[in-house]
């Protein structure tokens, strides 16, 4: 089970980011490019304590990613509010890459064609989105309750 972060654009959520891969033993794939700076003491300052613990791949782009061992180990599932179909339903699998798009524009379309599943979190009636950090966590929650940690 992994967590991937697609070109995220704010700091303080890839250290939530961080934080839930160290916490739930998930490894975190960061595609980049970040609307930020991304060096190795913006990476520890954003996590703070918590990069130590946790499992990161860096990605120089999307390309890189989809031909890295990591995308080839399980299915590609994306997190968006743009699928029907309900992550209550997924039967998560150990090898499972669990995909977010950036805060400002989602995930692009080529990402929407590689996804093996594309999956929403449902929400109340008229809300529009969840924080990105906070539907890892609930994403990662989710698979941890099939798929516990080996």
């Amino acid at each position: 089970m992994r967590l991937v972060f697609i070109e995220p654009d704010i700091p303080q959520n890839l250290g939530a980011a961080i934080r839930l891969s160290a916490c739930f033993d998930a490894p975190l794939d960061i595609i980049e490019p970040c609307s930020f700076p991304l060096t190795d003491k913006a990476v520890r300052r954003a996590a703070m304590d918590y990069s130590v613990g946790a499992d990161i791949v860096r990605h120089a782009s999307w390309s890189a990613f989809a031909e890295s061992d990591q995308r080839a180990a399980g299915r590609l599932i994306l997190l968006t509010t743009k699928s029907e179909k309900s992550i209550w339903d997924v039967d998560f699998q150990a090898g499972d890459l669990i995909a977010l798009g950036s805060e400002s524009s989602g995930a692009a379309q080529n990402v929407h064609d590689a996804a093996d599943l594309r999956v929403r979190i449902p929400l109340a009636a008229g809300a529009r989105s969840l924080n990105v950090a906070v539907a890892a966590g609930i994403a990662l929650a989710a698979a941890r309750r099939i798929v516990p940690p080996a």
